[in-house]
């Protein structure tokens, strides 16, 4: 899935092909060892020395800036190149030990094919397509396909092709505007989720102070049906309201949501259950749901509490619950 700083990397090259301006485009294929930043990563420049993005975090971006400006990388076509291959190398660019960073670098020149390609890239994007990006390194030639499913990057360097699938930034959707959802908010802020607050309660949700979020003054029901049903979606129930709760839960339940949990105690949340079973939620569209939510960290404080449900929000993303859960018994 896209990062929103990879998304202003995307927004720039748009913006430079308006401006009739050339750029590059550089993605991180294949790392090995330790490295800053995951696969999928990207990196635009322009001749002037500007950058957007990054792959490394350390001087890579230097030195990848200065090989394109003097013309020795991605001159004419896009080209495969290799970045910490000695230990000289990774020591000079600031890499991690052992630390190896596969990119693939592309000229974008202002041309009316190359401003279209991106234009409805973008587009895509804002409409939460997951679109797939071709890039032929031999044939110097890019396409898309869209609407496409959610998939990891795709670098195969026999034919020297990359499969690169954007995908639109998770969102969090939030129902009840208390005090654990504006930490959970502001700390989701942080990892780049585009974040949805729900909650009936007009006064309350006028009082929710958390710049950059959304905010929807309706039935949960009827804003997760319009507003959150995509797998890059995490819906949490907060409000301990369950005329509220319960409603936004059934739909939840039933929605394409990766991670959907409700607040409560362990009571609070088995009596929960008989009730979504009773409103004829099924067994199998039940066992989705994460209550109590969040892992078992001790968390009392409503900043705690928002921790435990990030957390185990990015360990159901990653497919690490299960190793997470045992991590946290083994130090208990």
């Amino acid at each position: 899935m896209l990062q929103a700083v990879d998304k202003e990397v995307l927004d720039q090259v748009n913006a430079w092909l308006s401006d009739d301006a050339a750029c590059w485009l550089a993605t991180v294929v294949q790392t090995w060892g330790s490295s800053p930043r995951p696969v999928g990563s990207l990196l635009t420049c322009n001749e002037h020395g500007i950058v957007v993005g990054s792959l490394s975090g350390g001087c890579v971006e230097d030195d990848l800036l200065e090989k394109l400006t003097a013309g020795e990388l991605a001159n004419e076509g896009p080209e495969f190149f290799q970045y910490g291959i000695t230990a000289e190398e990774t020591e000079k660019l600031g890499l991690p030990c052992g630390g190896h960073l596969y990119i693939v670098v592309e000229p974008i020149k202002p041309t009316s094919e190359n401003l279209q390609h991106f234009q409805e890239l973008s587009e895509a994007l804002a409409e939460r397509r997951c679109t797939k990006r071709i890039v032929d390194l031999a044939a110097g030639h890019m396409s898309f396909v869209a609407p496409s499913p959610p998939a990891p990057l795709h670098w195969d360097p026999d034919r020297q092709r990359l499969e690169h699938t954007y995908g639109p930034a998770h969102q969090l959707f939030i129902i009840g505007s208390g005090m654990v959802s504006a930490y959970l908010a502001q700390m989701a802020l942080s990892l780049d989720y585009e974040i949805t607050v729900c909650d009936p309660r007009q006064d309350l949700l006028e009082q929710f102070a958390v710049d950059g979020v959304r905010k929807i003054a309706d039935m949960p029901d009827d804003a997760v049906r319009a507003h959150a049903n995509d797998p890059a979606t995490a819906i949490v129930a907060l409000t301990h309201d369950p005329r509220i709760d319960d409603m936004g839960l059934m739909e939840a339940l039933s929605s394409d949501a990766f991670y959907i949990g409700a607040m409560g105690s362990s009571h609070t949340s088995a009596a929960r259950r008989e009730r979504l079973l009773d409103l004829d939620v099924s067994a199998g569209d039940l066992a989705r749901l994460h209550a109590p939510i969040g892992l078992p960290i001790g968390s009392k404080t409503p900043p705690e509490i928002a921790i435990a449900i990030l957390a185990e929000i990015t360990a159901v993303r990653k497919s690490k619950t299960e190793p997470a859960v045992e991590h946290l018994a083994a130090l208990a």
